[in-house]
């Protein structure tokens, strides 16, 4: 189990989320460092707080928004160490209950966006790199079918393809070997020639050299 990671996938996730954006096309709206307004809202108002721009997010918020309502969600603590980063980032992506399906899919079970004691159990089962790439490969699957893919398609195709190599290392596994090279051929033995041929050869140069004697 990770219970360790938290900190580490934090700051791997935080490399992509950057700072403060606003784009006209993103669905969240104001973000800064990954946090919606509508989350830093409600983190907000929980803690008995006067909402406030997102831009004014501080580092203990940023830091319990994300263990609180992502990294908690997803029973990051729980989860095989590096399947918990590649996780953790997709819920901070997409949300928690669609990351847990892309995991839950990846395992074959039932999709029903909540880990529980099932989910946990098959993670354990499974070789952490082999999970990592299908968890990855269902995430894209699911980015490729969203109307803003033409958008934020490169960053987010980007993103994955650093997680994926990310939650391997995290993991212990290893990528994709690079394809060894093919053996050097080794150079045919030059044929030494009968005993037979040579000493027809010495017979033949014998005859020419009496020939010529006699002429």
């Amino acid at each position: 189990m990770s219970r360790e990671n938290f900190d580490a996938s934090l700051t791997l996730v935080l490399k992509h989320e950057g700072g403060y954006s606003n784009h006209p096309r993103d669905p969240g709206g104001a973000t800064m460092k990954g946090v919606i307004q509508r989350v830093y809202d409600g983190y907000r108002r929980s803690h008995g707080l006067i909402p406030r721009s997102v831009r004014m997010l501080g580092d203990a918020e940023l830091r319990d928004i994300y263990r609180a309502l992502y990294w908690d969600k997803i029973c990051g603590d729980d989860l095989p160490g590096g399947i918990d980063y590649v996780v953790f980032d997709g819920a901070v992506n997409s949300g928690p209950a669609q990351s847990a399906k892309w995991l839950q899919r990846a395992l074959g079970v039932n999709d029903d966006g909540v880990i529980g004691p099932l989910t946990l159990d098959r993670s354990d089962d499974v070789p952490a790199a082999h999970l990592v790439d299908a968890i990855c490969d269902k995430r894209m699957g699911f980015l490729r079918a969203l109307r803003t893919w033409s958008v934020f398609g490169t960053g987010w195709s980007r993103r994955v393809a650093d997680v994926r190599v990310a939650g391997k290392r995290m993991a212990g596994g290893v990528t994709t070997p690079r394809p060894s090279k093919p053996p050097l051929p080794v150079p045919a033995p030059q044929s030494q020639g009968s005993p037979l041929v040579a000493f027809a050869v010495l017979i033949i140069l014998a005859i020419i050299g009496v020939i010529k004697w006699l002429i």
